[in-house]
This record gives C-alpha cells, sequence and structure tokens, in this order.
C-alpha cells in the first residue's frame, strides 16, 4: 500500500512541476495549474482519490506557509524595500483591514450572514499572492517600473500576518462570548510588536550562528536554517507573538547580512518553498468537492466582482492615501490584488472550529479566488500597458561558473554593468587602474563571455563578474558612474 502512495504522491509532484511550463508559456498562474491537478486527482476527478480532512490540510498548509514566508524574505532585498517599507505596512495592515470589511458587508447581504460571519469570510480573503502577478508577468516579458515589484512583493509577504490574526480574533468572537473587540485590539498589537522584535532579533541571531558555527558537511547548514526557522515560528507563537510575521522578517533580516554558504542556503530554502507551494496547492485541491462549487457559484461570483471592483480598491486608494503614489500605480496595486492559498487555508480555520457556516464559507472562498485569480491574472499585462506602468524585462543571465564564501574570506562575486556613457567605455583594463582586492573573472558581452586580461578593451554594455570586497566594490561602482565629458 505504502508503494502505491509513494507511486502517487511522486507522479503528481512530477505532473505539477512538467505543467507549471504552462505558467511560464501562457501566463496562466501556477496556483490555477497546481489547484486543477488537485482538483483532477480528487474524488470527483479522475483520480478518485478521497480527501476529506480539514485537520491534515491546516496542518500541511501551516508549515508550508512557513517555509515559504522566510523563502519569500530570504528573497527580498532590504535595500529596495526600504524606500516603500511605509506604503507596504499601510497595504499589509490597513489595506487588508478595509479590504475584509468590504468584502465582509458585501458577503453579509448576499449569503444573509451575521456582520461577524461576513467579516470572517473577508479576512479569510483578504491576504494577496504577488508570486501569481510575476508568474504572469515573467511570461509575458513583462516587468514593473518604478516601487511597484517590491512594494507588492513586501505586501504580499507581509499581509499573511494581518489575514490569519482577523481570522483566527474573529472566530473567537464567534465562539467565545466573553471575547470582545477590545480584546481583539490588545491582542493584534501584543501579536505584532512580538513577532515583529523575536523575527528581528532571529534573523541577527541566524546570521551570527552561521557564521561561528563550524559543521563538518555543507549540506547541513540547510537544514540548521531550516531548524530555526521552525524554532521561530514555535517560540514566537508560544510567548504569544505572531509567528508567521516573526519568519518573514527573519529571512529578511538574514538576507541583509553577509553569511557562509550564502548562494547554497538561498537555493535550497526557494527548491523547498516550491515543494512546499506544490504540496499545499495540491492538498487544498484535493479537499475540494467541486460538484459542491455550482450552487454557489452565481453568488460567489458576485462577491468575487466586489472583491476586484470594491473592496481591493478600496483598501488600496484609502490606506495610501499618505502615499505619494500615482494613481495609475494605486490603480494597478488594486488589480493585481490576487489571491493564493492563503485564503483556501483560513477556509479551514471555521470548518475545524465548527461554525455552523463554515461550509458554505469554504466553497465560497474557493470560487472567488478561482474567479478572482483567473480573471484578473489573465488581464494584468494589458493592465499594466494601459496603465503605463510596465518595463522590459530584463533577463537574469546565467555565469558559466559560481562562487561560495567560505569562512575567512570576505569578498563576494558580484556584476559591474558598463553604461554607454561611462568614460570606462574604449579602455583597457590596466589602464583604470582597479584595487588589488577587485579581480575581474569574467566579461559577459552580449550572448558571449570574454576572458579578461589586462589589455582587454572594455564596451558599452559589458558586465564586469569581479571578485572583490565592500570597499573595493564601493570604489568601483563610483569610477564607471562617472560619465563621459562632452
Amino acid at each position: 500500500m505504502i508503494d502505491w502512495i509513494i507511486i502517487g504522491a511522486a507522479g503528481l509532484l512530477v505532473v505539477s512541476v512538467l505543467a507549471s511550463r504552462i505558467s511560464d508559456r501562457f501566463g496562466v498562474p501556477v496556483l490555477l495549474i497546481f489547484l486543477a491537478l488537485g482538483m483532477l486527482a480528487g474524488s470527483d476527478g479522475i483520480g478518485g482519490i478521497y480527501f476529506d480532512n480539514p485537520q491534515a490540510a491546516q496542518s500541511v498548509g501551516v508549515v508550508a506557509l512557513v517555509l515559504i514566508l522566510f523563502s519569500g524574505g530570504l528573497d527580498t532585498e532590504w535595500r529596495s524595500v526600504r524606500p516603500i517599507v511605509k506604503e507596504g505596512l499601510l497595504l499589509s495592515t490597513v489595506g487588508v483591514l478595509l479590504t475584509a470589511l468590504g468584502v465582509g458587508l458585501i458577503a453579509a447581504l448576499l449569503l444573509k450572514l451575521s456582520i461577524v460571519e461576513g467579516l470572517l469570510l473577508g479576512a479569510v480573503i483578504s491576504s494577496t499572492d504577488a508570486a501569481a502577478v510575476f508568474s504572469v508577468l515573467r511570461a509575458k516579458g513583462i516587468n514593473l517600473k518604478g516601487r511597484l515589484k517590491p512594494l507588492l512583493e513586501f505586501e504580499s509577504g507581509s499581509n499573511d500576518p494581518m489575514a490569519i490574526f482577523l481570522t483566527v480574533g474573529l472566530i473567537q468572537i464567534l465562539t467565545q462570548p466573553d471575547f470582545s473587540t477590545l480584546d481583539l485590539l490588545g491582542s493584534f498589537v501584543l501579536q505584532m510588536l512580538l513577532g515583529a522584535g523575536l523575527g528581528v532579533a532571529a534573523g541577527y541571531g541566524m546570521l551570527f550562528l552561521l557564521n561561528r558555527i563550524r559543521l563538518g558537511y555543507d549540506g547541513l547548514y540547510p537544514v540548521f536554517t531550516t531548524a530555526l526557522v521552525f524554532l521561530t515560528f514555535g517560540l514566537t507563537n508560544v510567548v504569544g507573538g505572531n509567528g508567521f510575521l516573526a519568519v518573514y522578517l527573519a529571512g529578511i533580516m538574514l538576507r541583509r547580512g553577509d553569511f557562509i554558504h550564502r548562494k547554497s542556503v538561498m537555493r535550497f530554502h526557494d527548491g523547498l518553498a516550491w515543494l512546499m507551494q506544490i504540496t499545499m496547492f495540491l492538498t487544498l485541491g484535493l479537499l475540494v468537492f467541486p460538484s459542491r462549487l455550482p450552487p454557489i457559484m452565481g453568488v460567489g461570483l458576485l462577491i468575487a466582482i466586489g472583491l476586484m471592483f470594491v473592496a481591493r480598491p478600496m483598501g488600496v486608494f484609502l490606506a495610501l492615501l499618505p502615499s505619494k503614489l500615482k494613481i495609475r500605480e494605486k490603480a494597478f496595486i488594486s488589480w493585481v490584488g490576487l489571491r493564493g492559498a492563503v485564503p483556501i487555508i483560513l477556509a479551514t480555520y471555521p470548518l475545524l472550529a465548527g461554525l455552523e457556516q463554515a461550509e458554505l464559507m469554504f466553497n465560497v472562498v474557493f470560487f472567488v479566488v478561482l474567479t478572482s485569480t483567473l480573471f484578473q491574472g489573465t488581464l494584468i499585462p494589458q493592465v499594466a500597458r494601459w496603465l503605463k506602468v510596465d518595463a522590459p524585462l530584463e533577463a537574469k543571465r546565467v555565469y558559466p561558473l559560481e562562487y561560495t564564501r567560505m569562512e575567512g574570506l570576505s569578498s563576494e562575486l558580484k556584476e559591474y554593468p558598463i553604461p554607454a556613457d561611462s568614460f570606462v567605455v574604449g579602455k583597457s583594463i590596466v589602464e583604470l587602474g582597479l584595487p588589488q582586492q577587485f579581480l575581474i573573472m569574467l566579461i559577459a558581452r552580449g550572448n558571449e563571455f570574454v576572458l579578461p586580461s589586462g589589455g582587454t578593451v572594455l564596451e558599452a554594455g559589458d558586465v564586469l563578474l569581479a571578485l572583490t570586497d565592500i570597499e573595493s566594490s564601493e570604489i568601483v561602482r563610483e569610477q564607471i558612474a562617472i560619465k563621459t565629458a562632452s
């Protein structure tokens, strides 16, 4: 029996990975592909796998979300995030609250729920998934101008804790008559402060340990960071903080520093995050019974429309009133609030709490996620062009060599693009008088690579791949930035 379970699980993973190519080619959000595969494998699909265990689905979702959020933080460059921290925090708090309020009132009216039940449904569906947005844009060869990309990434990573808090808090209000709104507010402040503080401390702690501990095997470093991630999540929850916020901030703080085996650790967590996403989406797809969706399709469509055209724009524009972002940028942020797996995971919380309308909420949330993702996701490239926030996608260059920093070495392998108006264009390397700690390893020129020597003449558009320390790096970047005299 176990053999067939292993074969089935491995087969689903293989098919999911291969099916992700559909997203890359046609711009279909990868979420829809993985969910569709899970539904096809389920009891209503051709696979016939019966799975009706919200507790197991939630457990899988929580574990997956911890690793996904940490990987998201690890991929976030603080340098790009710092200018948009204010806007990101406003979107992930005020924006989530207003979106939940808007969807909640619409749901209460259409589904004849109480106000608190409607708000619970709104809270469940209030978080966004930036990964779905960027997968569509990448497939169409589109990038975003200005601060939009880091803002959407930061919002997506930081709004999940808020959505989870609201969901849990509203369930407490529904199930515990003595639990008041004031208690909810106090819990919010405590969770966020502890989560933020412990997350930052954990990030610096990870950085310290990774650079001080001397493990005998390189492969143990990713294992060590994974253990620290779960330790951070668990301890933060035990003391009353928000563990999801803590692991996300821990990832950001770790990324800010320099640690040994940096590239291999980051690659490991990126791959682990993908594995968790696939597992989570497949599990949630199995949990859904498509035959139960038709009765709620009409009202689900109305709630999805309310989310896309009323609640999300209201949340974005009101939350960003203090921001200097342009109207068209705010409009684009409003449109790309695609929903991911988190709302479906959160929809299992009312089921486990035994709420009367829990099954209705789950089916509505699932349908709304599918509808808004499919409709909005398909139109993202057109909306980006219409609002004039699109930019050409820069292809990420892959080099035929890698460098892993080891203990005792402070150098890093970095890229240095040569602008057309730089004074170094037309000069040989030996003429530049580069610092001794700046060693050019390779020059990327068009689609070719050039092995450098002292006599190699630099051309406009060249990208230098150099081994350097921080001080020398800054000197050379300033040197390259000097423009040719008119």
